[in-house]
């Protein structure tokens, strides 16, 4: 199975497939340091205004602030998927997320003027933060309720479902190896 991270999909849900599994163990693709800045290079065009420079100062205890984000969000999907009331802790835990480096507008004035977004706090509060708010933006908006889990028996990634036919996190990824799967079981029993 491909260990690469699976992106794409709306951030939040990229954030948590950081978990895939590998034959029958959950994986966790940014349990340190270097997993996590991987990613966000992976995820750079959509993370540039959140994530500076001094990402490199995240440290292992900063970790846990952008774990327990994708805990929550994880368990707010999982529930939302289900079609389950998603628990207090998990609202409580993303709300926490973001008011801990609140996004601040201001107008800078130039040519052309534009406005701009602004946190204050460490790489990983900001980060965490934006975390936060992608998945507090997904889990109020319409597409929570497309939310859907690969069908691939050892598949654990999510994906926007948008397309009724799609069943797969990826036609390259889990597709493939499903359709071989059965066009070898359909020429075993010939």
């Amino acid at each position: 199975m491909d260990v690469t991270p699976f992106v794409g999909e709306p951030l939040a849900l990229d954030l948590v497939n950081t978990r895939p599994r590998v034959s029958t163990e959950l994986v966790d693709l940014i349990s340190d340091e270097a997993g996590l800045r991987a990613w966000v290079e992976l995820e750079r065009d959509r993370l540039q205004d959140v994530v500076p420079a001094d990402l490199a100062l995240i440290t292992a205890d900063d970790l846990k602030r952008i774990h327990a984000v994708r805990a929550h969000v994880a368990i707010a999907l999982d529930h939302q998927m289900k079609g389950g009331a998603v628990p207090a802790a998990a609202i409580d835990g993303l709300n926490a997320a973001m008011r801990a480096a609140p996004a601040v507008h201001r107008l800078d004035w130039g040519d052309p003027p534009v406005v701009a977004t602004h946190r204050e706090g460490s790489a990983a509060v900001r980060l965490a933060a934006f975390l936060a708010e992608d998945a507090a933006a997904l889990l109020a908006g319409p597409e929570r309720k497309h939310i859907r889990k690969c069908e691939a028996e050892d598949c654990v990634m999510l994906f926007v479902g948008t397309n009724p036919r799609r069943r797969w996190c990826a036609a390259t990824r889990c597709g493939n190896r499903v359709r071989v799967s059965r066009y070898y079981q359909r020429s075993k029993s010939s």
